[in-house]
């Protein structure tokens, strides 16, 4: 592998903020063609995975919070 491949590989690698902000995108329904391709393209399977449960059981447990609140 070379250093340009390398470098492009790098580049299309997603960080941590990335990966949180893709995963609560997806949660709304709202992500752009850029950064799904990105995701697709450098982003490791089990890091969206942890993502999306952490963010799925946040959204759970704000929703109960909320209606717990109005509610009583």
């Amino acid at each position: 592998m070379d250093d340009n491949s390398r470098n492009n590989k790098q580049q299309l690698k997603p960080n941590l903020w990335q990966v949180t902000m893709s995963v609560g995108a997806a949660l709304f329904g709202v992500q752009n063609d850029k950064n799904r391709q990105r995701d697709f393209q450098g982003g490791n399977i089990i890091h969206y995975i942890v993502a999306g449960i952490i963010g799925v059981t946040l959204m759970v447990f704000g929703l109960i919070f909320i209606v717990n609140t109005v509610l009583l």
